[in-house]
């Protein structure tokens, strides 16, 4: 019979938490926190999800640490090769950097403008742990019943959708999603106005399929084309 060290381990083992650098949900692990750890030259890990902004388009990514000259992220895919980015966190903080690394799922970034250090640690936001939406203009079909509609993706993020539309759909109403690179959506339309739809997705993105698939319709746009990918 185990004894009371071996039964505890094994309860550590199964509380354990899975893999964290994908997680959908903002979570700041700062190395140290204490006053004391924030001094000139420190480096803090984090888990936050955010996006970059490049002018190929918008790409999400986690930041994993964070120092005061640079910057390095989880990424799902290579990025495009341009001297100038922005990072934005969820709370709509951006900040401009130059891609200095990158390898198969991590890259390097050193600040190009003013970074903020404690505001990025602290990550202030009156709206607690949103999703990021990433800006996208493709082509989509939309199916309501037997009805198929041709409309405008503008953004995207875990849970939603905004959708320029010309067809009048009721609030409510069911449909499917349908574009290159992103498996087919169920969805429902929570608002409506002046040609726009916001959709609530039913079965919602995890962090990395959705990364990836914003990256294979970009591709499928012509907004990535292989010569313009750095690895």
């Amino acid at each position: 019979m185990p004894d009371a060290r071996h039964r505890n381990g094994e309860q550590d083992r199964m509380q354990s938490p899975p893999d964290q650098h994908c997680l959908p949900q903002p979570d700041l692990i700062p190395s140290g926190g204490t006053d004391e750890k924030r001094t000139a030259g420190r480096v803090c890990n984090l888990i936050r999800p955010a996006k970059v902004v490049t002018p190929f388009g918008e790409f999400l990514c986690v930041i994993r640490d964070v120092s005061e000259t640079g910057i390095s992220l989880r990424i799902f895919h290579p990025l495009p090769d341009c001297p100038e980015m922005l990072i934005e966190q969820p709370n709509g903080d951006r900040y401009a950097v130059g891609l200095v690394w990158q390898n198969s799922d991590r890259a390097g970034f050193r600040f190009t403008g003013e970074a903020d250090m404690d505001r990025i640690l602290t990550h202030p936001d009156r709206f607690h742990k949103r999703p990021i939406r990433v800006a996208i203009n493709a082509p989509v079909e939309l199916t309501a019943g037997v009805q198929m509609v041709r409309a405008e993706l503008l953004d995207i993020s875990q849970q939603g959708a905004k959708i320029a539309c010309d067809q009048l759909l009721a609030i409510e109403q069911r449909v499917k999603i349908r574009a290159p690179g992103l498996r087919e959506t169920r969805a429902k339309v929570r608002w409506r106005r002046n040609g726009f739809l916001g959709l609530a997705i039913d079965d919602t993105f995890q962090f990395e399929e959705l990364a990836r698939s914003v990256c294979t319709l970009h591709q499928s746009l012509g907004n990535l084309p292989r010569q313009g990918m750095r690895i």
